[in-house]
């Protein structure tokens, strides 16, 4: 594979992405949209594996309005150390409209590179990420043909382009996987995003994984549930082999 890291032109700056690819021919471009805790080396190996299976894979680092290099060290997770404040200070800023504008910068470069199969895009997201692909389908319906969210946060809310608001826009095909237990996404907003995924109309699916918690796909988390983290690789691979090819 080839493997790169260069800053993208945004309306907001650049934004540092790693970028891995198959070594020969185009292929379908994904967006691979991170965590809060946010870009380390297990994603930069989730990012090769999944073009290790045929894909062009942007993982942008999504904190870069902080920063070009705000990244965190491994005590991100531990809620009241000094890195998981200095996380937050940035997370608790970002809402949806702006990684909007990044994720057209992304697409606009994609289809820039040679490298790049022309035509539908792909967007997945973790945690925080989740509701950004899911509202990157809704808001580039003829670009992003297939989106997945995985134990997205709070995909009800009052935010704006919240994803419970836009589902019906999408054109692409949506996966959404949930964990049965997550603070960040309670058993009741499951419930009533259930419904308005239903209602959508979307010909995707929206499943809950159960005995499992947030963050269940990480490898390096607590949490991770090897089973269940399978499945999610198969599911998304499945959703980009027929949407993408």
């Amino acid at each position: 594979m080839i493997e790169t890291i260069l800053d993208i032109p945004t309306k907001d700056g650049a934004v540092e992405t790693f970028i891995c690819q198959p070594e020969r021919g185009a292929h379908p471009p994904v967006l691979f949209l991170m965590d809060a805790p946010g870009i380390r080396d297990e994603l930069l190996d989730m990012a090769r594996r999944l073009a290790s299976v045929g894909y062009y894979v942007l993982l942008p680092n999504l904190y870069y309005r902080a920063g070009k290099d705000t990244k965190y060290g491994p005590d991100v997770l531990e809620h009241g150390s000094a890195e998981h404040t200095r996380m937050r200070a940035v997370r608790t800023k970002m809402t949806i409209p702006p990684v909007m504008d990044d994720v057209a910068a992304l697409i606009a470069y994609a289809d820039q590179q040679a490298a790049v199969k022309r035509g539908p895009v792909g967007a997945h997201g973790y945690c925080m990420s989740g509701p950004y692909a899911l509202a990157a389908a809704a808001r580039y319906p003829d670009r992003v043909a297939a989106a997945a969210s995985f134990y997205g946060t709070w995909l009800v809310s009052d935010a704006v382009e919240s994803p419970h608001l836009t589902l019906g826009k999408a054109k692409g095909e949506l996966y959404i996987s949930c964990a049965e237990h997550d603070e960040l996404a309670p058993p009741d907003m499951v419930k009533q995003l259930r419904a308005l995924f239903d209602k959508s109309g979307n010909s995707g699916e929206l499943e809950v994984q159960l005995g499992v918690h947030h963050g269940f796909a990480f490898p390096q988390r607590w949490c991770y549930d090897k089973p269940a983290a399978e499945r999610h690789w198969e599911r998304l691979i499945a959703l980009y082999r027929r949407r993408l090819g």
